[in-house]
């Protein structure tokens, strides 16, 4: 693996928890978190920290030539929510951030890439169950619009150039760590908080929309697993599929039910359900699982258990299971 890691977005929600899971396989002197701002002071303070905005080729390249950096991963994004409240901006930070750093990866500052997509990168058109890794891409969200482009461009970069990047579609991501950042699949993060926190919950998605899922740490495990991989071993330049499981707002509080009785849920759909039908219900990962041996560890059930019992920790001083 690398000498010397830089983290651009590291205090979002995969960025912090992929911060403190690479420190503690690299060691805090080899990993360099940075993001625009000091918001995240746990980040901040738990080991280098630098100030460095994704949109500025010259940010970004002197914090690399500071520290040494060989390996940047680029997690700072706009997601697809918010990005549909600003689209040109979500365009700018999204699209201009990878250039900066596939630029600096062509020129050899660097030497591999992590960037992550998405199944946003997915439309209405492509096939919904067990969507495949090569199938119709016309995404509706300037998100996935923005993921799409971006797996052509890392696709070019490689080819044109050789440069070494590596990347994943992450399906909706679910945490106790970090409080969600403007996604889609947020609802699967908010429904565990609102359930702690007063035993109830408004879904902004219908009852039986079944999206894939997965828990934070099978993300940073699969973004762990691909970029410590042989360079031989990634076949796919674009993004890979990724997958876990899938299920939906009715069977994610049937499963909260199982431990907490008189938790209800509403719903009231938004224009966040647009987008989500317009996403897989479930992911054909194959090729990840064939090439670089891809292997998820948490079912629904997993999840709720982890989730209710941290943050019953967190909010309630309760330390035991429910």
């Amino acid at each position: 693996m690398s000498s010397k890691i830089l983290i651009i977005g590291a205090c979002g929600q995969i960025g912090s928890e992929l911060t403190y899971k690479l420190r503690s396989l690299f060691g805090n002197e080899n990993v360099v978190a940075s993001d625009i701002s000091y918001n995240n002071l746990e980040i901040v303070n738990s080991g280098i920290f630098e100030i460095v905005d994704a949109q500025d080729y010259a940010s970004v390249k002197t914090c690399i030539e500071k520290h040494q950096i060989d390996t940047v991963y680029l997690m700072a994004a706009m997601l697809s929510a918010t990005g549909e409240k600003f689209p040109m901006k979500a365009w700018d930070l999204n699209m201009t951030s990878l250039f900066n750093v596939l630029n600096l990866a062509r020129d050899k500052f660097i030497k591999r890439v992590f960037w992550p997509s998405s199944i946003a990168v997915f439309g209405s058109t492509t096939p919904t169950e067990f969507t495949p890794q090569y199938t119709i891409m016309e995404p509706s969200t300037v998100y996935g619009i923005t993921k799409q482009v971006g797996e052509r461009w890392c696709e070019y970069y490689q080819n044109k150039y050789k440069v070494d990047v590596r990347s994943v579609r992450y399906p909706g991501i679910i945490s106790w760590k970090t409080q969600p950042g403007g996604g889609t699949t947020d609802y699967a993060v908010e429904i565990y908080h609102e359930a702690v926190k007063t035993k109830s919950y408004e879904c902004f998605l219908k009852a039986d929309t079944k999206l894939p899922m997965m828990y934070m740490d099978d993300a940073i495990k699969a973004t762990v697993d691909i970029m410590t991989a042989k360079a031989k071993d990634i076949k796919i330049r674009s993004s890979y599929n990724l997958a876990a499981i899938s299920f939906t707002p009715k069977e994610i509080a049937e499963s909260i039910k199982k431990h907490m009785p008189d938790f209800k849920i509403t719903y009231a759909p938004d224009y966040r359900q647009d987008i989500a039908n317009s996403w897989p219900k479930s992911i054909n990962d194959s090729y990840a699982r064939q090439d670089w041996k891809w292997k998820h560890a948490f079912s629904l059930e997993d999840i709720t258990e982890e989730m209710l019992f941290q943050l019953n920790k967190t909010y309630n001083n309760i330390s035991k299971p429910l």
